[in-house]
């Protein structure tokens, strides 16, 4: 599943106020929750593909490790390294950016602009928190569009740029929807409790964040992307999976699977998992469902089913709710300090002054990278589980069913380039699932039933 990022991450990916206000540059979209395919690669869009699953006719090529001919090999070696570096850059340019906005006295100028505007703090908010995003993002605009390059470049996006930018500003909008409310809140409890606001503000915030991603695949995700219901685009493949949800006792109906259209931007393979109560839904994109046979796709959709019936949604906001809290009280201990040493230069009048956003803002942003070991390292334990609970539940109905598993990540790594010898740093520092390498000597290994045992979590 990609972007876990980052209900851990992301999910992959980690404060309220540095995720809305200085968003990842790699593409507009909101990250969703947890995700089948490797984290680190951006889910850019693209080739059309055919709607219906791969020939059931094509023999599948017997995987007995992760490899790929010489030049994906190349590709993939190479397209690691670029994104290796590029995820280090991008946290230093990131600091960079909110450093010259501190020392252009920026957020100064906008906050006198707000309070010029009006006495009413609410629509003070909705003068200054535009402003203050938009610039950000701007001058943070050239990675996202270097990280675009570099997709196209390899043939994972292809994406046209006009419609690259068109999804980057509907990104924007919705940064700057978010940011209005989220700093409003955080100022109003930062003037109302200057000891204790990081706790109120968490309070206030989590809700807001949870109704976000209640919202994100009724009204967000459709902004980027077509969806339909997949009983529509391939009723044969429904069939196969509402026997594999009945079989792990699940409870979700047809009306809850959907195809994606990511075939316009990308070329990328990919499913997930998103939303909770009414709006909890499993999505395959229709590059998937192009390359793919039935029964890999049931695996990789048996893994979503992990995803749900182990309970990982609500640990990983519980997870995520606690990362924020740390961070944000963190933020309080650490935010007196600056601005007692640079405030005044920075001409931030104090912390209940709008313009000490991009001084708290670079502390969290400093915090969430630091935390990146800790919650990615949480991701992929959980990514591993649904590895295990997508062979257990689909070991019952589908002959080798290990090794359909690992053909369907064979078949994820040659698309998306995974590569084959990834850097243990960059999986530590970077990566919220396990190596495409490991995932597939886990699926050809893991077998308890030969010796006369059970599952671990499908019996």
């Amino acid at each position: 599943m990609k972007r876990l990022t980052l209900v851990l991450w992301a999910p992959f990916l980690v404060l309220v106020l540095a995720l809305w206000l200085t968003p990842p540059p790699a593409h507009a979209e909101v990250p969703h929750a947890l995700s089948f395919a490797a984290q680190q690669i951006p889910p850019v869009p693209g080739a059309t593909m055919p709607s219906t699953s791969a020939p059931a006719e094509q023999e599948a090529q017997k995987v007995t490790a992760y490899t790929l001919p010489p030049d994906l090999y190349k590709k993939a070696r190479d397209i690691s390294q670029i994104r290796f570096w590029f995820a280090i850059i991008s946290f230093i340019y990131g600091v960079i950016v909110l450093l010259l906005v501190l020392r252009w006295k920026l957020a100064p100028k906008y906050r006198t602009g707000a309070e010029s505007a009006s006495s009413n703090r609410f629509l003070q908010a909705m003068v200054f928190a535009p402003l203050l995003i938009l610039t950000a993002d701007i001058l943070q605009l050239p990675l996202g569009i270097f990280d675009n390059w570099v997709e196209r470049k390899y043939g994972i996006s292809v994406q046209g740029w006009g419609s690259w930018t068109w999804d980057w500003a509907k990104g924007e909008f919705i940064s700057v929807i978010l940011g209005i409310v989220l700093i409003y809140f955080l100022y109003t409890v930062i003037r109302k409790s200057p000891r204790r606001w990081w706790f109120y503000f968490w309070l206030v915030s989590v809700p807001i964040l949870l109704f976000v991603f209640f919202l994100q695949p009724l009204i967000i995700d459709p902004m980027f992307h077509k969806f339909t219901p997949l009983e529509q685009k391939d009723p044969a493949l429904v069939v196969s999976l509402e026997q594999m949800v009945q079989h792990a006792g699940g409870n979700i109906p047809p009306e809850r699977m959907f195809w994606m259209g990511a075939s316009e931007k990308s070329t990328a393979l990919d499913a997930y998992v998103t939303g909770f109560g009414a709006s909890k839904r499993i999505v395959v994109w229709d590059t998937t469902i192009a390359k793919m046979k039935t029964a890999q796709i049931v695996y990789v959709t048996g893994h979503e089913m992990g995803h749900y019936m182990l309970q990982h949604i609500p640990q990983l906001i519980a997870f995520s709710a606690i990362i924020f809290l740390v961070f944000f009280y963190l933020g309080y201990l650490c935010i007196g300090w600056v601005l007692a040493r640079w405030g005044a230069g920075w001409e931030i009048r104090g912390l209940d002054d709008w313009a000490s956003l991009p001084a708290l803002l670079l502390l969290i942003n400093s915090f969430g990278f630091l935390a990146n070991p800790v919650t990615n390292a949480v991701s992929r334990h959980y990514e591993h589980q649904a590895d295990q609970y997508g062979l257990e539940v689909t070991h019952s109905l589908t002959p080798d069913s290990g090794q359909v598993a690992a053909q369907s990540f064979q078949i994820l790594g040659e698309t998306d380039l995974a590569d084959p010898e990834p850097n243990a740093v960059d999986i530590f520092l970077f990566c919220t699932h396990p190596s495409i390498p490991d995932r597939i000597r886990f699926a050809l290994t893991y077998d308890p039933w030969s010796s006369g045992g059970q599952g671990e979590f499908v019996h």
